[in-house]
């Protein structure tokens, strides 16, 4: 049976790009799903769930990143990411967005 899957592109908004901090709520409320989620930027693709592949991004202001997701909660994983992006990494983690492991 085919998992469901899912992308889109988004661009980062926040005038010091995807530094530490955003690249960490990133890292977490990806990993409140069950999804495989990867990011790609340029001719990079790294793991969503692993803040040291993250940071190879080396995402500023105006980068375009592609977000990947396969797996049943896939959908609103995107969701939830788009949205973290969107909202230029304010409001905490995000993590209240997504949904917990096993749920």
């Amino acid at each position: 049976m085919t998992r469901p899957t899912h992308e889109i592109e988004v661009e980062i908004r926040n005038p010091e790009g995807l530094h530490m901090r955003p690249a960490m709520q990133f890292v977490d409320l990806a990993n409140t799903f069950n999804s495989d989620i990867s990011v790609s930027h340029r001719d990079v693709t790294v793991d969503a769930k692993s803040i040291m592949q993250m940071t190879m991004l080396a995402a500023t202001c105006g980068s375009r990143l592609r977000i990947h997701a396969v797996g049943a909660d896939a959908g609103r994983a995107i969701e939830a990411l788009q949205q973290l992006v969107e909202n230029k990494f304010a409001g905490g983690s995000g993590a209240a967005v997504g949904e917990k492991k096993g749920s």
